[in-house]
């Protein structure tokens, strides 16, 4: 069975090799059919201490290597801009492009 990938941003490095990354992801709600984000941390193994707070990294499943660490960091490193969190799957998937919608100007009713 493979492995599982996620990818979230580290809200804490100020474990010796280890960060706590917060993953999000959108769920729809049951009653209300909106969709609204959910989240939850996790402890990754990071060798290096190279993964600072705000890095986007990707995360993969391994043995356990403590308590409730399970997990191994990948790769990343690239500061997540502003207060905007990029989940795994904004990263996959290219930026829709948006257009606005306009109505057309009104006529007049007599243009006498």
């Amino acid at each position: 069975m493979p492995k599982r990938v996620l990818t979230g941003v580290v809200v804490s490095d100020k474990a010796n090799k280890t960060v706590i990354v917060r993953v999000e992801r959108r769920v729809m709600h049951p009653v209300y059919k909106k969709f609204i984000m959910r989240s939850k941390k996790y402890a990754a193994h990071d060798e290096t201490n190279a993964h600072k707070t705000g890095d986007l990294v990707r995360i993969e499943e391994s043995r356990p290597l403590s308590k409730t660490k399970h997990w191994v960091v990948l790769s990343g490193g690239a500061p997540v801009e502003g207060r905007k969190v990029v989940s795994a799957v904004e990263i996959d998937q290219p930026e829709p492009q948006r257009t606005r919608r306009t109505r057309a100007p009104k006529q007049p009713a007599n243009p006498e």
